[in-house]
């Protein structure tokens, strides 16, 4: 797909006006953003990346708003993993809800800086040794099954072990070693000055671990994208709406996360199904082999998969809360 580069320039220039309505219209500095304001501003992301799907459909064609879709809907869900993470890491640096957003915000920022740089590496790497696409394949795979045994070993650990903090992980413990550090939180800054001396606070320690956080996802988000399309402009943009309502899903779900408690096993199963049709398709196109997935088939599996987990989880909430119900006396 030849995509010239007004259209690139107009989608930056999206990009930079929404994210100046976001952080300057959408949210007063300060403000803890209630569960109703956040899901208005989720169903308001959600709707514009649908619209600019179908922009893409009357532009480019069938095909590309396909992928385009497919591929939303793959970092969308995979993204919904990092909320669990947010809540962890908000918890650790012990921040504020009315400071959250602003944290967010910049760490979403760089977000979509480094995920330009993951896309632009993969793309390149595959156009030059298309082989790459098995070991992509295969990463897939093998994340998939490890996140599902993952899960299972913090299953049966959940009441023997604490609540994790990251604020003592070895990442933050290296920064505090090389970067002069202050617990001092009396003011939302990513920096303060004490005794003429600058020093980094635990909101620039939170934000350093949501970017560390987005790079560890990326590397799994990444290549299931790249398996729908290898077009920079459809995984970049599909990628950039996804990433961008996190913020306000993030808002919006944190107080419902047992909604959600499939999901990684709903996540795991994409990422399997992502790995394998990576493998056979790229097997398919090499040998000329019958045998392909379309694009189509895998929109209606990932969206078959990411329904089940969630009524599944819906479910066994409600049976959990009658189950407490019956113990009161």
């Amino acid at each position: 797909m030849e995509v010239n580069s007004a259209f690139w320039i107009g989608f930056i220039v999206l990009i930079i006006v929404l994210l100046s309505l976001d952080m300057f219209v959408f949210h007063k500095k300060g403000e803890a953003v209630n569960v109703k304001k956040a899901l208005w501003l989720s169903l308001f992301w959600i709707s514009l990346a649908l619209i600019f799907n179908v922009g893409i459909y009357f532009v480019f064609g069938q095909e590309p708003a396909l992928e385009f879709l497919t591929a939303y809907l793959i970092e969308k869900s995979l993204s919904v993993d990092n909320l669990f993470v947010f809540i962890l890491i908000f918890s650790s640096f012990k921040i504020a809800l009315k400071y959250q957003h602003d944290v967010l915000f910049w760490g979403i920022l760089g977000a979509l800086i480094f995920r330009a740089i993951f896309i632009f590496a993969g793309i390149a790497l595959l156009e030059r040794f298309s082989w790459v696409m098995y070991l992509f394949g295969g990463f897939l795979v093998g994340t998939g099954i490890k996140m599902v045994a993952d899960f299972i070993r913090e299953k049966r650990k959940q009441q023997k072990e604490e609540k994790k903090d990251l604020n003592k992980s070895w990442f933050v413990k290296f920064t505090r070693r090389i970067l002069p550090t202050t617990n001092d939180m009396s003011e939302p800054k990513f920096f303060r000055k004490i005794n003429h001396k600058i020093v980094a606070t635990p909101f620039f320690l939170a934000l350093l671990v949501i970017e560390m956080t987005d790079l560890v996802f990326a590397i799994d988000s990444i290549p299931a994208v790249l398996a729908v399309s290898t077009d920079m402009f459809i995984v970049y943009t599909s990628n950039i709406f996804a990433i961008l309502g996190l913020r306000s899903l993030y808002f919006a779900l944190r107080g419902v996360m047992e909604y959600f408690y499939y999901l990684k096993y709903a996540l795991s199963a994409i990422l399997l199904f992502i790995g394998g049709k990576m493998i056979l398709n790229h097997y398919a196109h090499t040998n000329g082999t019958g045998f392909y997935i379309p694009t189509a088939t895998s929109l209606l599996i990932i969206t078959a998969l990411i329904a089940i987990s969630i009524v599944a989880s819906v479910i066994r909430s409600k049976q959990l809360q009658k189950k407490m119900i019956v113990k009161r006396p």
